[in-house]
């Protein structure tokens, strides 16, 4: 049984990037259909060897289509997705409109995959933010052997989570550099080029982004409510992948040794760590890859039970438009989406 996709954003870079990892996976789609708003009606786009053109969301049939994967920003989501979940289709949400209602499931399929059956609340299923994908993926195995207290993370995050204009700035920034134009900052607070910024979102009244919430809220829900966790998120001039300076205390002893072990045999997870120069991931490296890559494992003598890690990962790919895909992937193995027509 083949099932009908519709991408809601195909023009931007997450949009197309799930054209991309749908044919690349082979998914079971009959039929896949891009939508935008209607100022890219029109846009062609690919999906494998072929071009679809863009049709207009306000003006698109969704009863007879199985799964809306959604990545055309919170305020879009908030007001469509409810629209095309009434008329039977599940909704994958790509932004963060609704990663915190509680009837709302959460997932990441190597993190709770169980927690998808939830998607019958509402039809709606969302994605976890960028920074937080990769996190919970790295932790959920050591939170399974040993238990997590406490996370402390400092996140170094690329200018693709921002947007193609994020992109198109930081471009523009470097050159303006080398040729001693004036540099213009318009979708960063400060220069990005040569620079990083401690300022992701908006300033929450505790002096935190919403960016830092996010990661917090998120882990707790995905993980475990009882984990404490603090976050500094910062933006830094790489165009693709997202990295993670991670400190981890658990409730019971882990060496570096059995961490490594056991992210070596945990799904999503690629270790590259040896003590060496260069033997380590960077997110030039990751971009374009599907894993979450951990180097730099190693035992904090600071605190009892203590490790730190760095974990990277595309945040275009696992961060966003390949995760969506496993959920989706998710709901046919699952046999969901046909419980779903049967009912």
């Amino acid at each position: 049984m083949g099932y009908t996709i519709a991408i809601v954003g195909a023009t931007g870079n997450v949009g197309r990037e799930m054209l991309d990892i749908l044919a690349e996976r082979g998914f079971p789609a009959d039929e896949v259909v891009a939508l935008a708003s209607r100022r890219s009606q029109g846009t062609e786009v690919s999906f494998g060897d072929r071009t679809l053109k863009v049709a207009a969301l306000d003006s698109h049939d969704f009863s007879k289509t199985d799964i809306v994967l959604m990545s055309a920003g919170g305020e879009v989501s908030k007001e469509w997705s409810p629209k095309i979940a009434a008329q039977g289709c599940i909704v994958i949400d790509n932004s963060s409109a609704w990663r915190y209602d509680a009837a709302v499931p959460l997932i990441v399929p190597e993190v709770n995959a169980d927690a998808i059956e939830g998607f019958r609340n509402k039809n709606i299923i969302a994605n976890p933010n960028c920074s937080t994908a990769q996190l919970v993926v790295a932790l959920k195995p050591l939170h399974d052997h040993a238990k997590i207290k406490r996370i402390v993370v400092a996140t170094y995050q690329s200018v693709s989570g921002a947007g193609k204009d994020a992109m198109d700035e930081l471009f523009d920034q470097t050159r303006a550099v080398f040729v001693a134009d004036p540099i213009e900052a318009k979708k960063f607070p400060k220069r990005i080029a040569f620079n990083v910024i401690p300022h992701i979102d908006v300033f929450m009244d505790d002096g935190s982004t919403k960016e830092e919430w996010k990661v917090v809220a998120e882990t707790k829900k995905m993980l475990d409510k009882a984990i404490k966790v603090t976050c500094t998120a910062v933006r830094v001039p790489v165009f693709i992948g997202h990295s993670e300076a991670v400190n981890i205390e658990f409730e019971n002893e882990i060496s570096a040794d059995e961490a490594r072990a056991i992210l070596r045999e945990a799904p999503g997870c690629l270790v590259v760590d040896k003590r060496e120069a260069g033997g380590y991931m960077t997110p030039f490296e990751c971009a374009g890859e599907d894993a979450t890559y951990i180097s730099r494992i190693r035992e904090d003598p600071t605190v009892e039970n203590g490790l730190n890690i760095w974990v990277v990962s595309d945040n275009l790919r696992k961060g966003a438009a390949l995760n969506t895909i496993q959920i989706a992937e998710l709901l046919v193995n699952r046999g969901l989406i046909g419980e779903r027509r049967a009912a």
